[in-house]
């Protein structure tokens, strides 16, 4: 049983006024000799009432004997009672008054009867303070060290020397970490709020991530070391191209990097750079913990990085790190930083960021990019031309204004933005600023790229496809050092271009008017997707596209031989709801000149509500004629109407299976199958041919079949071939093609060499092709006129392209091709 101390006392004094008050005037007391006490007559009892009334409480106290005797009182309560006096312990243990102890043998039936309860109160007031005596005489042992029954069952344990010396640590916090310590759901609280941490859990929660991250950075700080040796970024090297046989094409040495103290860059040209980067440069630590924490949360939280980078950690991964965009690097990136900032002053950093930092169009270092984009030192540069400059830091693919339209657009913006920008700082006046209303035009091309030879449209080509198909960045493949096997043949090439420039040089002397705005395009491509030799133009630092690779005039009837495959591959529909039925070559259809084009339904009418009609190019009439024949002799309306027979999805799926590009290819009306709104390139339509000559199997053309880098091979996604059409499909037009050829030339080639090709003309005379094959190479040459001063719409070539027997294009052609070249 368990009784306060205050209780016991409170029984100890009523017991002992009673006993006081039991003794008779008069009579004497006790001596103090330790006579024995004579009992109270009023406070005895007749064993036999004692027994009655008690029998059946005795059988109860009996068994309460058996529970604990001690009992246990709470630190509150011992505080309370001592708030004055000795330090308590947590518990203390009292023993129960014994009910069989001598003189107590009636107290268990006070409980029992109403009537004898004043008798067993003070029939033994001894016990009564035996009981408070013995809970404080407990109390003091345990105070003192003293051992009691159940302390006396427990082992001390042991503690080592470092739980000694925590020990007093350990006892000052444990109060406030109690406190701490949640307590869900809340009880002082109603609704969510039951659920929310108190604001000193808030607070430690606060304290400890502060303090945890300030040891983990004093950690990454003192383990990271700025690096002796700069990276691959900081070193360039060239891309060296090979042609097919090995041997050396092209060095674009383009990317060596011009070292400029940093004296002899203008003020206006450090500040634009600043002022778009990082104004605060001169007065931050090196890094922004601003700009990390995005970083941080922008990683963690969508899988990407962000920049916020200063000036020294943008130098920092420019010359010691790699590109690679992770947490990791970041964080190296900022510990770096922070050294170098207290290692090197700020003029040396923003030195070694100007000469390192990428400007786009191969270019390193603010000296090389104002050669690139306006042909002049770092030192003539205003601060228009620095704004410019420093917008390309963000993304040179984003801000470049030659590339794109919205190219332009952001480029201006961010241009105003950071001349706004050195005016707010204080580095450039208003004054100054107000004349500076135009936008400074960058030159078209990078004057450092060109050497005026036909290898600068092979290496642009080639360039284009090694970055495509190895996943190179722009940026990283401008840091060098790639090795570039092209499948360019050095011996088709040549023959080529020296049969392209014939053809320019005869074009000037006989029209040199209509001369000035001729085109050639000209590419030859093997049956496995080889691209062997291409023309893409007189000279690459004044005519920057390249005309091989151009969609900009229509195939013509050159595109015949892509209807005919779709009509022998699907079959055709003339009536409705009848299937399909197949086609041969002497399948004959209607080959005179204006005739109707018609459907299922009935006639074919376009939007005005007109019927449309198809045409010849020369506008004779030939009557029923074979679809071979008609290929043969390049007779148009047989092939619109088959177009519509087919279905115009269907010629368009074929075209494209063969290799055209599906953006090359015009809408679905009668007149695509005539060619007049599909534009391929020369290397596309050389590659449709060669799927021919493949027997119905096309590989993409590709023009890079190896790269190395330092040594080590790269990665390169080449392209497989797959069936575009049936081999009895591609047989047969090839037969048809070759057909065409004899018939057009018929003494050109040995028979025993078999050579096809078609020629391409238009109705409106503004474009003129050849394609063919030979040898498994297939060949297109593409003669057109264009002022592209003024326009892209193609002019009328006014005999440039010679006539039908004496065709520009197939003399380009024949040159070329083996046997006739």
């Amino acid at each position: 049983m368990q009784l306060k101390v205050d209780s016991l006392r409170k029984q100890k004094a009523t017991a002992q006024s009673e006993t006081d008050a039991a003794h008779q005037p008069g009579e004497t007391a006790p001596s103090k000799a330790g006579a024995p006490r004579k009992p109270d007559e009023t406070m005895q009892l007749k064993v036999d009432a004692l027994r009655a009334s008690g029998k059946n409480e005795r059988a109860k106290t009996d068994a309460a004997h058996a529970a604990d005797e001690t009992m246990q009182l709470k630190v509150d309560a011992l505080r309370k009672r001592n708030a004055a006096g000795r330090q308590p312990h947590e518990t203390m243990q009292l023993r129960a008054v014994s009910l069989n102890s001598p003189g107590s043998s009636g107290s268990s039936g006070s409980t029992g009867s109403s009537g004898s309860a004043d008798s067993a109160d003070s029939a033994h007031p001894a016990g009564v303070a035996e009981s408070v005596e013995s809970a404080e005489s407990a109390e003091s042992k345990e105070s003192s060290g003293s051992s009691t029954p159940r302390a006396g069952r427990r082992k001390p344990r042991s503690r080592s020397p470092l739980a000694q010396r925590l020990a007093p640590l350990i006892a000052a916090v444990a109060p406030y970490a109690r406190r701490l310590k949640p307590v869900y759901p809340h009880p002082d609280r109603v609704g969510w709020r039951r659920w929310l941490p108190s604001g000193r859990q808030w607070l430690g929660a606060v304290l400890s991530a502060f303090g945890l991250s300030t040891v983990l950075f004093a950690v990454a700080y003192a383990a990271t070391d700025v690096p002796q040796n700069l990276n691959s970024y900081a070193t360039q090297q060239d891309n060296v191209y090979f042609w097919s046989d090995g041997t050396p094409m092209a060095r674009t040495g383009w990317v060596q990097r011009q070292a400029m103290p940093l004296k002899d860059i203008p003020e206006d040209v450090r500040w634009a750079v600043l002022a778009a980067e990082n104004e605060s440069f001169y007065s931050d630590p090196g890094i922004s913990f601003k700009g990390i924490t995005r970083a941080v949360w922008r990683t963690l939280g969508s899988g990407d990085t962000q920049g916020g980078s200063t000036i020294t950690q943008q130098y920092v991964k420019n010359v010691y790190l790699s590109q690679d965009r992770t947490l990791g690097r970041k964080v190296t990136e900022a510990m770096i930083a922070l050294k170098l900032d207290n290692q090197m002053s700020k003029d040396k950093i923003l030195e070694g960021y100007l000469n390192t930092s990428w400007f786009g169009r191969g270019t390193y270092g603010i000296q090389r990019a104002a050669q690139a984009y306006y042909g002049k030192e770092v030192d003539d540069l205003n601060a228009s031309e620095a704004a410019f400059l420093a917008s390309l830091l963000k993304g040179a693919g984003l801000y470049d204004p030659t590339l794109s339209k919205a190219n332009h657009d952001r480029a201006v913006e961010r241009w105003n933005w950071i001349l706004d920008r050195m005016v707010k700082i204080g580095k450039l006046s208003k004054a100054e600023r107000a004349t500076y209303t135009t936008f400074p035009e960058p030159l078209e091309r990078n004057p450092l790229y060109a050497t005026g030879k036909q290898s600068d449209y092979l290496v642009e080509l080639a360039a284009q496809y090694a970055k495509k198909a190895a996943h190179i960045s722009d940026k990283e493949f401008d840091l060098g050092g790639y090795q570039i096997y092209t499948t360019f043949d050095r011996t088709l090439e040549d023959k080529l271009t020296k049969a392209v420039t014939k053809a320019r040089e005869k074009a000037q002397k006989t029209a040199p008017g209509p001369a000035k705005t001729v085109h050639y395009g000209a590419a030859s491509v093997a049956a496995d997707g080889r691209i062997l030799a291409v023309y893409g133009g007189p000279d690459h630092r004044k005519q920057g596209f390249n005309e091989s690779n151009a969609t900009t005039v229509p195939a013509g009837s050159a595109f015949q031989p892509f209807v005919y495959a779709a009509g022998l591959e699907h079959g055709v529909v003339k009536q409705r709801d009848v299937p399909r039925q197949q086609i041969t070559p002497q399948t004959v259809y209607n080959g005179d000149d204006d005739i109707p084009v018609t459907t299922p339904e009935g006639p074919y009418w376009d939007r005005s509500g007109r019927k449309v009609t198809a045409r010849n190019d020369d506008g004779k009439s030939w009557g029923q004629i074979t679809l071979r024949k008609a290929l043969a002799n390049s007779v148009n309306t047989p092939f619109m109407q088959l177009g519509m027979d087919t279905g115009l999805d269907k010629v368009k799926q074929t075209a494209q299976a063969a290799g055209l590009l599906p953006s090359s290819l015009g809408p679905q009306v009668p007149s695509l199958s005539t060619g007049t709104s599909t534009t391929p390139s020369a290397i596309r339509m050389a590659s449709g041919y060669a799927t021919f000559a493949a027997r119905g199997m096309h590989t993409e053309p590709y023009s890079v079949h190896r790269i190395t880098r330092n040594g080590a091979t790269v990665k390169l996604d080449t392209p497989d071939a797959r069936r575009a059409m049936s081999p009895e499909v591609a047989d047969e037009v090839t037969q048809a093609l070759g057909d065409a050829f004899r018939t057009t030339h018929p003494t050109a080639a040995p028979t025993a060499n078999p050579v096809v090709g078609k020629i391409g003309t238009t109705q409106d005379d503004t474009a003129a092709w050849y394609v063919g094959t030979a040898e498994s190479v297939s060949t297109a040459v593409v003669v057109y006129r264009m002022d592209l001063a003024k326009s892209l719409e193609p002019l009328p070539l006014k005999g440039l392209a010679g006539t039908s027997d004496d065709s520009v294009p197939y003399t380009i052609w024949a040159e070329v091709v083996e046997p006739l070249g």
